[in-house]
């Protein structure tokens, strides 16, 4: 089917006339260029009974901007607590609330998680009004493989507790990307070259807005290149994934011969490519040379 064709994309009336069913509104809002608002995000805070906000002066900024007037709620990681049995109690009433972050799409790195579960816990309607987003959007200018990718968001401020989840995303098989502060964005290029090995990355930083920056090198180059220059703004880090390491030859022909005058060659075959996340295929025609039944038999 075409787009075009898409009936969920055809409206008869314009969006501001549309009818806002009550729920909770996890609502996108711009991460730098105050134009990258959708038309939907603008009719859900124009009908919504209130606007959830974790600043509301940089909200208020944003409606201002745009002509809104609603009322605003603060929600964030320090009155989350105390706040969350009224919201809901609002939602169970059948109000509209809209939940917005500082910049982004909410729970990206912000809060709001507790809230939504607490509602779906319940049965209550959650709608999701996509938009801006500085991962996808670092992701998407970076040059980098972009499936599979895996967001760790910030890391930790201590450089220990840093460098041991960067030694345990080392094996993940995917593109990895970091949220971080100017302020430790050279430490934290320094850890990943020396945890990671030296791969390729981008730092993007102040993304859509009037210094946008996306520096492409490996991670020793950039964090040569960020100690000469001072970083400022919000930062977002893309690692390209590692190389892929074969197994380790002599360890399955370890396993093998311990494997083989037990059991016949296949199923040895097939416990050791389990136990060395190795090709199946591979490990099955090694047991047959060493079991003296392939055509490398001799070696």
């Amino acid at each position: 089917m075409a787009p075009s064709d898409d009936p969920e994309l055809k409206t008869t009336e314009p969006i501001s006339t549309e009818t806002l069913a009550p729920g909770l509104y996890i609502t996108a809002t711009p991460i730098g260029n105050a134009a990258d608002i959708t038309l939907r995000a603008l009719n859900v805070m124009r009908k919504c009974d209130a606007i959830v906000a974790e600043d509301t002066r940089v909200t208020a900024r944003l409606l201002a901007l745009h002509g809104i007037s609603r009322p605003l709620l603060i929600y964030n990681e320090h009155n989350a607590a105390a706040v969350e049995a009224k919201l809901l109690q609002r939602l169970r009433s059948g109000e509209r609330l809209a939940l917005v972050g500082d910049a982004g799409t909410p729970l990206i790195s912000d809060p709001g998680l507790r809230l939504v579960k607490a509602a779906r816990d319940e049965g209550l309607s959650v709608f999701p009004i996509p938009g801006p987003s500085a991962v996808i959007a670092a992701l998407s200018a970076a040059g980098l493989p972009t499936t599979p990718f895996l967001f760790a968001g910030f890391l930790a401020t201590r450089q220990g507790e840093r460098r041991a989840v960067l030694k345990d995303l080392r094996p993940v098989p995917a593109t990895l990307v970091f949220f971080e502060s100017p302020q430790r964005l050279c430490e934290s290029l320094s850890d990943m070259a020396e945890t990671l090995g030296d791969r390729e990355a981008c730092v993007a930083r102040e993304i859509t807005k009037l210094h946008e920056d996306m520096r492409r090198g490996s991670l020793s180059q950039l964090q040569a290149h960020y100690s000469a220059n001072q970083p400022r703004g919000e930062v977002v880090i893309i690692v390209a994934p590692g190389k892929v390491e074969g197994p380790d030859l002599a360890v399955v022909d370890s396993l093998l011969r311990q494997a083989l005058p037990f059991m016949p060659v296949k199923a040895a075959a097939s416990l050791v490519a389990e136990a060395t996340q190795a090709s199946r295929r591979a490990v099955y025609d090694r047991a047959l040379a060493l079991a003296g039944k392939g055509p490398n038999a001799g070696e």
